[in-house]
């Protein structure tokens, strides 16, 4: 007999699935973390700066993500929006490197240079953000579900899910020692060029999936269709799964985005890219092998203990000031953190309505990356600058993340046990079986 289990992904799907999502979350390394480590050691450490940029940009994906992933489920087709997405999107993260105070006072000689800067990075940051997030996280995310079924997603979610762990892998070993040096330009441009050759193999290799129907709707209506009262009453296990995202969301936002300073600046530990390769390559292994755990014992199930991992790291990072510490630590914090994001990025797949994948992608991004990537980054600012610690920098004190953050991050994933009870509740217990 034949079951959604013995459906094959294919060789050509699990290929583009890999390429796509890594190059993604190579470009989403750059935006996420080294951006502001670029925008603190060159142009401004005020962490309000930052958390202004990561708002700004999190708007503009949002924005990007609902009206792509909208478009391409009434044009059934995700091929040309991941293509050309890509391209563009590569081409943007070139331009990072063209960006410096010195430039900004050649272009405004009579303006305040800094502040010049800051803005021009942010909306630069905003346009790659909206390309980016209108090919990966509206078309090539929408594609996948379109290319899965309930039974194969907790592998493939789990594959997913390490993808920004390898990115940050491969910038960290590959590329740090460039920006360390101060070579930015030489940075943007050697991702942006992987950026660009992902989008020409998608339009290669890439097919569209057939959708089961389109929306009959008007495309206006279509773009806030999830976020009326109805659609939310008709499907509640989806709105709980996006809630527990959000709540899991603000509390990597609180200190994600400061993370490398943390390790190059507080701990003053020189050789953080190699705490990170180890961290990022455990972590990605054990997430990987509890992929088919997740689809054996279901998505539900299994989130409270990835919670209680996520979490366990999180109060054991403000303990950990040596090398050693630090990686057994960090080891903990980034497998909890990607083993809480597998299941429920599938649990989100599961429950994505006929016809509306490219839709859902856009309440994904209200739910995972908007609010969190608002609140989140704020956060951790008010406790950066409550901590009121600082370091020298030829002679110039800089301010500078501290263990706060973490406690504050694990304070609020405490919130996520409301919409996690709500959603054993309202989940049969067996809703990931064949």
């Amino acid at each position: 007999m034949t079951t959604e289990n013995a459906v094959p992904l294919g060789r050509r799907l699990w290929t583009m699935l890999i390429m796509l999502g890594l190059a993604g979350q190579l470009a989403w390394t750059v935006e996420n973390m080294y951006l502001n480590v670029f925008v603190h050691d060159t142009i401004s450490d005020d962490p309000d700066v930052i958390a202004a940029m990561v708002a700004a940009s999190a708007i503009a994906a949002t924005a990007a993500t609902l009206t792509i992933g909208a478009l391409s489920d009434r044009l059934g087709r995700r091929r040309a929006f991941i293509a050309g997405g890509y391209l563009a999107w590569g081409l943007a993260t070139a331009a990072f490197g063209l960006i410096t105070v010195d430039t900004a006072a050649t272009l405004a000689p009579a303006a305040d240079a800094v502040l010049l800067a800051v803005i021009l990075v942010i909306t630069l940051d905003c346009l790659m953000s909206f390309l980016g997030a209108g090919a990966n996280d509206a078309a090539f995310q929408a594609w996948v579900t379109d290319s899965t079924v309930p039974a194969n997603r907790g592998r493939v979610e789990s594959v997913l899910a390490i993808m920004p762990l390898m990115a940050m892998l491969i910038v960290f070993g590959g590329f740090d020692a460039l920006t360390r040096a101060g070579h930015w330009p030489a940075f943007f441009v050697i991702i942006g060029v992987i950026i660009t050759a992902a989008g020409t193999l998608a339009w290669i290799f890439v097919r569209d999936r057939p959708a089961p129907h389109r929306p009959s709707e008007p495309y206006l209506r279509s773009l806030v269709h999830g976020l009326r009262p109805g659609a939310m009453r008709a499907n509640p296990p989806l709105y709980l799964a996006l809630g527990a995202w959000c709540v899991w969301g603000v509390s990597t936002q609180v200190f994600l985005p400061y993370l490398i300073i943390y390790l190059q600046r507080y701990l003053d530990i020189d050789g953080y890219a190699l705490i990170l390769a180890v961290v990022l390559t455990g972590a990605s292994a054990v997430t990987v092998a509890c992929g088919p755990l997740i689809d054996r014992i279901g998505k539900v199930a299994f989130l409270p203990p990835a919670i209680a991992v996520y979490g366990t790291g999180l109060l054991l990072m403000p303990l950990a000031r040596d090398t050693l510490p630090v990686i057994a630590a960090g080891l903990v914090l980034m497998t909890g953190f990607m083993l809480v994001l597998a299941p429920v990025g599938a649990l989100v797949r599961d429950h994505t309505p006929p016809g509306r994948a490219g839709h859902v992608q856009g309440l994904r991004m209200v739910f995972a990356i908007l609010i969190p990537m608002i609140i989140g980054p704020y956060l951790g600012a008010t406790v950066i600058k409550g901590a009121d610690q600082y370091y020298e920098e030829l002679g110039v004190l800089k301010q500078v993340p501290t263990p706060a953050v973490f406690l504050a991050a694990a304070a609020v994933l405490t919130l996520i046990i409301v919409p996690v009870l709500a959603l054993r509740r309202a989940t049969p217990a067996k809703e990931n079986t064949p």
